[in-house]
Formats: C-alpha cells, structure tokens, sequence
C-alpha cells in the first residue's frame, strides 16, 4: 500500500513539474518569435533608411532607380528573394512612413512585417499608428487588420470622437460612428426589439463591431424608479475603462428625449449597479438616423452620452468610402465651429 501512495505522489509531481516545464518553454517559444520578429522588422527599416539616405543626399531620381536595382541584384543573390527590388522599394516605404527609430522599434515586438506591409500605404501617420496599436491591443492578425481598414475602422472612431470635448466623461477611441450591422439581416421594415434579437442571436459578431473589451452582460435590464419599471435594451462591461456601458437602439433618428431616459438610466446604474472599482457609466443610444445639429448642441458627451448611427445594410466599396469621408469632413467642420465658438 505505502508503495502505491509513493508511486501516486511521483507521479502527481511529474504531471506539475510536467506542466511548470512546459510553460518555461511555451513562453520562450513566444519571446523567441517576438524577438525574431523585431529583429526582421528593425533590420529591414535600417535597410530603407540607409538607402534613402543614400538617394536624397545625391537628390537625382536617375541614380536613387540605379541604386535600388543594382542593390536588389547583389543582395536578392546573396541572402534569398527577401531582397528583390519590390521589397527593397518596401523597406524604403517603410522608413519613410515611420521615420522615428524608437516607435518601429516598440511596435516590432509584436507586429510581423506582414502588419506592417498592410499599415504601409495608408496616408497619414495618425492612421498607420492607429491600425498598429488596434492590432497589437485586440491581437489581429492581418486579415482581420485588412478588414478593419476596409471597413474604415479609423475613419468611424474619428468621426464618434468628434462628440468628445475636454470635459467629456467618455473616453478617446470608445466608440465609433456609424457602426454596421449588416450581419444582422434585417427585413426592410423592422421594430427596435427586431434589431435587439438580431443582435442577440449574433452577439459575438455585434461584439467585434463594438470593439475588443466589451463583454455582455444583460438584455432589458430592469430598473424599479418610483415604483415604475424601466427596461435598457442591452448592458455591456468595458474591460479597459472599467465601466458598465448602457446601449439603447432606436429606429429612426435621434430625438432630444432620448438624452433625459439614457441619463435617468445611467444615474441608476451609478448608484446601484456601479462597483467600488468602477468608473462612472456611460451611454450609446444608436439611431437608424442621425440628427447632427440636436447631438451637437445638447454635448451628451458631458453626461457621458454618445449617439451613433448604425446602418443595416453594407454599401459597396467605392460609396463607402465616399460616405465615411463626406461624413468625417462634416464632423471635423463641427468640432472646428464649436472650438471658434468656445474661444469667444
């Protein structure tokens, strides 16, 4: 009997020094990709960068062509077609977009160059470091990052941030504006509770438009005020800024009302769903339609209320595009208005 109860307790202590050791591994497995990552990435930004440096000091476009092909051909025969003269041309996209050393060398710890090849051609630094940071915060990979772009992920946070003042409750990079919920499948003519079991029966679609964070937490949430009952369409949690987030859907535009019901809904929650840990709540009311001037002129922000359209259907490319800039070109003139109006 002692015998078996010693062969038991062996091997227990295997199995856990079994597992100890296999996290050892797995976690230098990981540190040893991440570091051969950055490696890669650092080496093919000094790559671009010396070479631009090269061309523009001798500032002739003739010879800068000359360069990069004869450099392509000893290299790419040397080390393998890593160094072909496309990727050449890439490394040099590649100092260019990002010319500080010390931020290439932070995001190289955790994007591949094929991150990067995505981030490359977008047009302004905000955007590329916006992407870079969503992939690193939510862990994407590059064809989930490639749909991000497609659906003007950037653009949309832009435009929902433009609701944010200085004395909003609402944090940067909350929310976005429009969100699509193409997924839903919605008939032509529909009722508010249609979209919430829609979005109920594709919650983990519904989450990833929101954004990486936010966790479900109830449907018609009850709430007893006056001996009256009240019902708010979903509750979430969001993880990174630590509060509940209220979110009412409604089908056609948004109308001043909405604001009184949403803040009566959020000072509830504060007093008596809200944690000690926790931050203030804040709401999203998602309107089938917008009311730019009404939302302007009421700064919910400051209640910490933000209103979003939501569209059902899913434009083509080409009118997407065209949308989302008329519409973050139209955001964009509000806040500078409302920036000409506070300095008075």
């Amino acid at each position: 009997m002692p015998n078996k109860l010693i062969k038991i307790d062996s091997s227990l202590k295997i199995d856990s020094l079994y597992k100890d050791l296999s996290s050892l591994i797995e976690k230098s497995k990981q540190k040893a990709i991440s570091q051969a990552k950055s490696t890669v990435n650092l080496l093919f930004w000094q790559i671009g960068k010396r070479i631009n440096d090269e061309i523009l000091n001798n500032k002739r476009a003739e010879y800068g062509a000359q360069v990069i092909s004869k450099l392509a051909e000893k290299l790419s025969s040397e080390y393998g077609r890593s160094f072909e003269e496309k990727n050449l041309r890439r490394m040099l996209q590649f100092a260019e977009c990002f010319p500080e050393k010390k931020i290439v060398v932070t995001l190289s710890r955790q994007l591949s160059w094929s991150h990067f090849l995505v981030i490359i051609p977008l047009r302004t630094m905000e955007s590329r470091l916006f992407y870079a940071n969503l992939s690193i915060r939510n862990i994407l990979g590059v064809r989930d990052l490639r749909h991000e772009i497609e659906m003007k992920c950037f653009e949309r946070t832009k435009i929902a941030n433009t609701q944010i003042s200085k004395k909003s409750k609402i944090p940067l990079n909350t929310f976005k504006d429009p969100y699509m919920l193409d997924f839903l499948d919605l008939q032509s003519a529909y009722l508010e509770k249609d979209v919430e079991e829609a979005i109920l029966r594709d919650l983990e679609s519904f989450i990833l438009e929101l954004g990486k964070g936010f966790a479900f937490v109830e449907r018609q949430k009850r709430m007893i005020i006056d001996g009256e009952d009240f019902y708010l369409d979903l509750l979430f949690y969001h993880r990174k800024s630590k509060r509940l987030v209220a979110i009412e859907l409604k089908i056609g535009k948004f109308q001043a009302k909405y604001q009184g019901q949403m803040k009566l809904y959020l000072k509830w929650l504060n007093r008596y769903e809200r944690q000690p840990d926790e931050n203030e709540p804040i709401g999203l009311i998602l309107c089938a339609g917008d009311s730019r001037e009404q939302i302007e002129l009421l700064e919910m922000d400051k209640d910490g209320i933000m209103v979003a359209e939501y569209w059902t259907e899913l434009m083509p490319k080409k009118k997407l595009e065209e949308k989302i800039h008329t519409l973050l070109l139209e955001a964009r003139e509000r806040m500078r208005t409302r920036h000409l109006i506070d300095c008075k």
